[in-house]
């Protein structure tokens, strides 16, 4: 129970410091509106960072945040399967809960905006050129790249013996999702995460957000199905490698 509070309230963390850096920039009468994507970017990699430091503070040592960081370690022989499905599920809550926090946060700004599609982007990714196929090979792509880099980093001919330790690699970890930002965000909004992209897809579908127009749920399949995707082929790709 440690451990699902600890992610719980760890991706809550995520998502409130993610979802709330897309109203900062998005939302009409913020100071920040229109900062652009280096801050999007920055602002989802500090969220990771400061939700890994408080899901471990909470007694969750693994920190995923991630359903498709879970099934990866399920391959692995980190959780069984009996333990990785509620896991999976407190990320998801954990998820509706952060961006309900974002909601609260902005709470006058929802009815000075405009634009309905404004405030999804706010809560839920969508693609930049709707290409299903297209879109789902970017999330697929994106969410292999993230969990390769995380067990590459991890490796023992990269950090040395003992290892740079669970602080510094949790830094390390924030850059790599800033990186996939910056270099490979642009076509989905690099959701590699289900629960970051369902649970404040949800949020947005139940919250009284004033003139919120659709969910967008014909394209939420593919922010869950391609990093599970993603998970499975960086796990075939670490495992030919001996990395895990």
């Amino acid at each position: 129970m440690t451990n699902l509070f600890g992610e719980f309230f760890g991706t809550l963390v995520l998502i409130s410091f993610g979802c709330g850096v897309n109203a900062n920039l998005t939302l009409a009468k913020s100071y920040a509106n229109g900062a652009g994507w280096i801050c999007t970017s920055a602002g989802w990699a500090f969220g990771v960072m400061i939700g890994a430091f408080t899901a471990i503070s909470l007694g969750a040592p693994q920190a995923d945040l991630n359903p498709a960081v879970t099934l990866f370690k399920t391959f692995a022989g980190t959780y069984t399967f009996a333990q990785a499905i509620p896991t999976m599920l407190v990320q998801i809550l954990g998820g509706i809960a952060g961006a309900t926090v974002t909601w609260l946060m902005f709470l006058p700004h929802w009815g000075a905006t405009d634009s309905k599609e404004g405030k999804l982007s706010v809560f839920a990714t969508g693609p930049a050129i709707n290409s299903p196929m297209a879109n789902l090979l970017s999330e697929l792509l994106a969410t292999a790249f993230l969990l390769i880099a995380f067990f590459t980093t991890a490796s023992k001919a990269v950090q040395g013996n003992p290892g740079f330790g669970t602080g510094l690699n949790i830094y390390i970890i924030a850059m790599i999702i800033w990186g996939i930002g910056l270099s490979m965000g642009g076509t989905t909004g690099y959701a590699i995460n289900p629960a970051r992209d369902l649970g404040p897809r949800i949020a947005h579908a139940i919250l009284p957000i004033a003139s919120k127009g659709s969910s967008n749920w014909g394209y939420a399949w593919i922010p869950i199905v391609g990093p599970m995707l993603g998970a499975s082929l960086a796990f075939l790709f670490c495992r030919a490698t001996n990395l895990v």
